[in-house]
């Protein structure tokens, strides 16, 4: 089976976890394993934990990574990452990285069903399993699909795209990608869809975040992960759009931040110490000989933070 990912800020997010030959790491979204290989090729007697809830994403990294034995592959949402560890007695890590954008092989693969500019089925899943896009669009209420477009889109015509959607519904299965852009790009006015982009972007990242559960995930890993490092151990994340980046950027900042008495106190009374130490005060960006050879990096954001 043929895996085509390019792995973005592959070099940045490497040296972000700052890798120790003998270090545990955990690599939370191995996709391909293009990450993951360049952090196994670092370890001698250190450990590489590899997870992915794509099937095909498991067996190509599986693939990719057999002359490792460092290396192990797990199916699993990087959400339920202290499972795997668990299961594998690993109590401690020295370094997490994740990578939150959508692989090349899942976009290009037109039965995935992740793009608009193929007709395909609307699928959507990254595990192949559980609710598909064209059963949450044919079930969901017109008020649900509203608040998914404008939460996880933040799509300003997210009623009236919801509306027609429910209307189109009412005629005809919505089944394909093609299907679904149409309707988009029909409920959004001339001038709007002259701005800029695909018009059916942000929709079809809204259905791609709520059907496999992104933000969730993201934030039950955000909330654990950290107590999992050693002391100096490093969390790197990659972010794509501003819905992740902003839960990133508030979650690092969080365990960063000591004192929270008020200005005037003249001693700290809290009592509350920073955790961890941000490794760069602004996110790192891919660099413009990565954006030529891969556009697909141009909204990519890298933030670290390391523990005390």
């Amino acid at each position: 089976m043929s895996f085509h990912h390019i792995p973005v800020m592959l070099e940045q997010a490497v040296a972000a976890l700052n890798i120790k030959p003998d270090g545990v790491y955990l690599d939370g979204t191995a996709g391909g394993g293009g990450h993951s290989l360049e952090i196994a090729k670092r370890l001698t007697t250190g450990r590489l934990i590899c997870t992915d809830k794509d099937p095909q994403a498991v067996a190509a990294a599986t693939q990719r990574l057999k002359p490792y034995p460092v290396a192990q592959v797990v199916q699993e949402d990087f959400a339920d990452f202290a499972g795997v560890l668990d299961d594998l007695g690993v109590d401690a890590l020295d370094g997490i990285l994740l990578d939150l954008g959508i692989s090349s092989h899942q976009v290009d693969t037109p039965e995935r069903g992740f793009s608009y500019h193929q007709d395909a089925p609307l699928d959507m899943r990254m595990s192949s399993s559980g609710t598909t896009a064209a059963q949450l669009l044919s079930e969901a209420p017109e008020e649900t699909l509203a608040g998914i477009f404008r939460k996880y889109g933040e799509e300003r015509f997210a009623g009236r795209i919801a509306r027609n959607i429910v209307l189109a519904r009412e005629t005809q299965p919505i089944e394909t990608t093609a299907q679904l852009a149409e309707i988009i790009r029909s409920s959004i006015p001339a001038p709007a869809r002259r701005e800029g982009g695909h018009p059916a972007k942000r929709v079809f990242q809204a259905l791609r975040i709520s059907i496999n559960g992104e933000l969730d995930s993201l934030s039950t890993c955000l909330d654990t992960a950290f107590d999992r490092l050693t002391p100096g151990g490093r969390f790197a994340v990659i972010t794509f759009h501003s819905l992740e980046d902003r839960m990133v950027k508030q979650a690092f900042a969080a365990l960063a931040k000591g004192c929270e008495c008020p200005p005037g106190f003249p001693i700290c009374v809290c009592g509350k110490q920073p955790r961890g130490e941000l490794v760069g005060r602004k996110p790192q960006l891919a660099t413009p000989e990565e954006l030529a050879a891969n556009p697909r990096a141009k909204s990519a954001k890298l933030r670290t933070i390391e523990k005390l």
